[in-house]
């Protein structure tokens, strides 16, 4: 909504935009969804606002590899940044649900990486609702350690081949949940 609504209509062009209907002729003053031209108008306003900011000697072109958001990306794969995780890795096991919440957010953001996270992290997540007494039991640190050791052994995620056949695995369990992989 940022990009759109805080930008105002010229007046020659309100009357353009009308929208007659049963309750009356309602006229908008600021950009609205859905008008053709709204996302080049949108573009030139983040070119004039960044043309003065994104110098040459901040922008790297032509890499083979970026590190941004946690990620090292490269044109066929995605890895997890290993300097992240080893920060989060070297922290003791959470004391509190505060910590255990910031652990649980910052392993979930790579839950792509990490097999079955979700079913690894569910003993974690259930400690950390108000109902429950904070306690850190054997089965607990136990999901707490292997997610710590499946960020640091993460698989490297590939673009697929598309010439190779993909097979899909899906596992329906009623008590347990649903699970799907493409392969």
């Amino acid at each position: 909504m940022k990009g759109f609504h805080p930008n105002q209509v010229e007046p020659n062009s309100i009357k353009l935009l009308r929208i007659i209907c049963h309750m009356g002729i309602y006229e908008d003053a600021r950009m609205p969804f859905g008008i053709q031209d709204a996302p080049a108008h949108f573009q030139r306003m983040l070119d004039t606002i960044f043309q003065q900011r994104l110098e040459g000697w901040m922008c790297n072109f032509c890499q083979q590899e970026l590190l941004a958001l946690g990620h090292k990306f490269s044109c066929i794969r995605l890895a997890i940044d290993q300097h992240k995780v080893a920060e989060v890795l070297l922290r003791p096991v959470p004391k509190n649900m505060k910590e255990m919440k910031y652990f649980l957010g910052f392993a979930s953001y790579y839950r792509n990486n990490i097999r079955n996270f979700a079913h690894i992290a569910s003993s974690l997540y259930s400690i950390c609702s108000k109902d429950v007494v904070f306690q850190i039991t054997k089965e607990r640190r136990d999901a707490y350690e292997r997610i710590k050791h499946e960020l640091t052994n993460a698989p490297v995620l590939l673009l697929p081949d598309f010439e190779l056949p993909f097979k899909l695995y899906i596992d329906a369990e009623t008590s347990q949940g649903l699970g799907a992989a493409l392969h």
